[in-house]
């Protein structure tokens, strides 16, 4: 049924971030039709919402392990490879599939109560993760990490991802709600062999490749000695021929990010996490200049250790300013799109991130009841922006749609009771402590 949305602002996430004051949004079957100021709307019969504030698209979270909810906090003060092998990798060892499905409902309840529509998911028992996906009427783009350990047959996992996507469609559930996708963990946990595979079966169908890229230091050692670069093996197998989105992708090269340049990889740019875990700052502003398509990501909620992406919005305009002693480096317009259009542009998404005609209706209200907009939203737009950035965030989120059907209202998911998926949360989190004491 068609449906109409005004505003007072609405932010398109056009590559300008321009400001649309006085706006609408026609939505019909789930997709926007029409977005632009009050006086240039077509005529419409169509129920109208009128929502104070800002209208802006769902946010996209690039890279996320989301079911780790049920992990936060463990081994919080440790280096990554020790933080992996010591106290995770142990942990999801235990995880039961229902455990999964139970981390997955509460970081997307998380998830959709700040404002992300979208997130692309890392996980085991992809299964469950898309069944708490469509139950909670969010979206996500998942793949089961394919990763080389004892007892874990890699060769399976591609063939999993080969046998659900040509069963299922590379895109399924009410308004393509899931994407499937390709997810080798990374370059240090997969013989070279697997990765070539794996870059063949996904250009075959078109699919998304997500993998961890350069993230500490000291993880791919062996890599860099014997291809220069983990870039640089990705390239050399043929992985980067298809639809890649490198996660993390700290430690590159100037030759490195050309090549991702070059071959159109996305990256999934996580600061919180690389902050936490002290892996190093991403060269973001070279990234950018390279014409890179980056978006944000929180990584897991164990190593962040949430799943705000505004954060991750303030963290990296924050850390490429200091990085680059450039206060101008990052303004808040451009960490804006880095969630939003960036992120769609890096999954290689165009139907997401932004308020245009042919996008699914994914989009956020922002109340603007509050002292960070004390000013008013009569100011300039650089200053609107600003305040939106730097003193409101993820607090002031109070409904959210999907497809054009509302899945948070007054800040409190509408398909699933908070209560009940915290409380199961809760007594898994309590078994996994006891099994790593």
């Amino acid at each position: 049924m068609p449906q109409r949305f005004t505003a007072p602002i609405i932010l398109p996430c056009d590559p300008t971030c321009s400001v649309i004051r006085d706006g609408v949004v026609d939505v019909d079957e789930g997709r926007i039709v029409h977005c632009g100021p009050a006086v240039d709307a077509p005529a419409s019969e169509a129920p109208v919402t009128n929502l104070p504030g800002i209208l802006l698209p769902g946010l996209v979270n690039a890279h996320a392990h989301s079911p780790m909810t049920l992990l936060r906090g463990m081994g919080g003060d440790l280096p990554l490879l020790r933080w992996l092998n010591e106290i995770i990798w142990p942990a999801e060892a235990r995880l039961r599939p229902e455990d999964v499905r139970a981390g997955m409902l509460l970081g997307s309840v998380e998830m959709l109560r700040n404002g992300v529509t979208t997130s692309v998911e890392m996980y085991f028992r992809p299964e469950e993760v898309a069944s708490a996906v469509l139950d909670t009427g969010a979206r996500a783009v998942l793949g089961g990490p394919a990763i080389d350990l004892p007892g874990v047959d890699w060769r399976a996992m591609i063939t999993a991802t080969d046998r659900w996507i040509d069963t299922d469609g590379l895109r399924f559930g009410p308004a393509e709600r899931i994407e499937l996708s390709y997810a080798p963990h990374s370059a240090y946990m997969l013989p070279p062999e697997a990765l070539r595979l794996i870059g063949e079966s996904a250009a075959a169908r078109g699919a998304l490749v997500q993998i961890h890229v350069a993230e500490a230091a000291d993880e791919d050692v062996r890599q860099r000695a014997e291809f220069g670069s983990v870039p640089r093996l990705l390239d050399e197998v043929g992985l980067l021929d298809g639809r890649v989105l490198a996660a993390h992708a700290v430690h590159l090269s100037d030759e490195d990010i050309a090549l991702f340049a070059a071959r159109g990889v996305g990256v999934a740019h996580c600061p919180g996490s690389n902050a936490k875990l002290a892996s190093g700052f991403a060269r973001l502003t070279e990234l950018r200049s390279a014409s890179v398509a980056v978006g944000l990501g929180t990584d897991g909620p164990a190593s962040n250790d949430d799943l705000d992406l505004w954060e991750e919005i303030q963290l990296s305009a924050l850390l490429a300013r200091l990085s680059t002693k450039d206060a101008m480096a990052v303004r808040a317009a451009d960490a804006l799109l880095l969630a939003t259009r960036g992120g769609a542009d890096a999954a290689g998404r165009d139907d997401l991130g932004a308020l245009e005609p042919g996008r699914w209706a994914d989009f956020v209200h922002i109340d603007t009841d509050d002292p960070a907009f004390a000013a008013g939203l009569d100011v300039p737009d650089e200053q609107l922006l600003a305040n939106l950035v730097w003193a409101a965030g993820s607090r002031r989120v109070r409904d959210v749609w999907v497809a054009g059907e509302q899945v948070v209202g007054d800040g409190e998911p509408l398909r699933v009771e908070r209560a009940k998926v915290q409380s199961a949360a809760r007594e898994v989190a309590a078994r996994l402590r006891g099994s790593v004491g």
